[in-house]
């Protein structure tokens, strides 16, 4: 028998639901417009004011606030006819250092609805969509989703976890960014590491140019980068190996592994940075691993049956099986150093 309270609760979900896939077009016309930071910077505006200090016409402006009000992603004062972005709102949508800062995951929202008509077919025949075959710039949206999190929780907590490191890279080393992408993980450790060289690889290799890019400009004259894969990059003789979101990505995850595990010098360390997720899917029936699914049927998945093997991980493949793959290479000492609530971070040694 339907349950008619049910059904009212499920449609206002999904009223939820629809609101924020509608929102996802107009956060990102005002993150490139500037709006959310003209407001951060200048406080509280009418429309008027706004459109004047960011050039845009005001009846498209009024009917944007007007959305971004009834989302609750900015305030309205009905006496003074102001809008303005909150201190709270802005660590999401203006503050490009906050550890929320979250502009970039609606930049892959777009890239994977555009990507819905290659990954549909995947369904059908079971091949792969190839990272470089991924719509839209994929490769930067997601370079701009993880950049906060690294920014924050990299150098800051994540390497001080792992055993004698950050020690060890202040002496001198030598670090491989494996499944580098645009290298904003490379260049923030160089960057706090100068003593220690830093090889960024992936396979993409556009990735790779901007990679090169990000590093002249911010000027880390110790990390370079090449093009190669998790299973053919050269050198024998690292300090540190990291894969930061990357290894459920790769066609063959073992096959990574033992190739890292020989890269490695004797007392070398592997840094393994993977989504948060329990072993059972029960576990992770909750927002963040709702978000993680998406991107797995839309992103991580196909990229790996796109390659050789073509293991597919995915997302969510959780700590237990990670660990299978980590420990089938030969590295008999797997902890979880540390975690954020969106990732875990593992070490693995010989």
């Amino acid at each position: 028998m339907l349950d008619e309270a049910k059904l009212n609760q499920f449609v206002g979900q999904l009223l939820g639901d629809l609101g924020g896939a509608a929102s996802v077009a107009l956060v990102r016309i005002g993150d490139a417009l500037g709006l959310y930071k003209t407001l951060h910077a200048k406080g509280a505006m009418t429309c008027a004011e706004l459109a004047a200090q960011a050039g845009v016409h005001q009846r498209y402006l009024r009917e944007w606030l007007s959305h971004q009000a009834a989302s609750n992603y900015l305030t309205y004062d009905p006496e003074t006819g102001k809008f303005a972005l909150p201190p709270e709102q802005a660590m999401v949508f203006a503050i490009e250092e906050s550890p929320v800062y979250m502009i970039g995951g609606f930049d892959v929202m777009a890239a994977s609805l555009e990507n819905q008509p290659k990954v549909q077919a995947a369904f059908k025949t079971g091949k792969g969509v190839a990272w470089g075959d991924q719509a839209g710039c994929l490769f930067c949206a997601v370079a701009r989703f993880f950049r906060p999190g690294y920014h924050n929780h990299l150098t800051a907590a994540w390497l001080p976890a792992l055993d004698g490191m950050t020690a060890r890279l202040e002496r001198g080393g030598k670090v491989a960014d494996v499944g580098c992408g645009h290298g904003w993980s490379t260049v923030l450790m160089a960057k706090a590491f100068p003593n220690t060289e830093f090889i960024g690889y992936d396979f993409h290799a556009g990735s790779i140019e901007d990679a090169r890019a990000h590093a002249r400009a911010h000027g880390a004259s110790n990390a370079h980068f090449e093009v190669a894969t998790a299973k053919d990059f050269p050198g024998t003789d690292f300090d540190l190996v990291t894969c930061f979101d990357c290894l459920h990505d790769m066609g063959d995850p073992a096959g990574a592994a033992a190739h890292i595990r020989r890269s490695l010098k004797p007392d070398g360390t592997w840094m393994i940075v993977e989504p948060m997720a329990g072993d059972l899917l029960e576990q992770n029936l909750n927002p963040v691993g709702r978000l993680f699914y998406a991107a797995s049927t839309m992103i991580c998945v196909p990229t790996s049956l796109s390659q050789e093997v073509g293991t597919a991980l995915g997302a969510q493949a959780g700590e237990a099986r990670l660990r299978e793959v980590i420990g089938g290479a030969g590295f008999n000492r797997i902890r979880r150093a540390t975690e954020t609530p969106f990732n875990m971070i593992l070490e693995a040694r010989p």
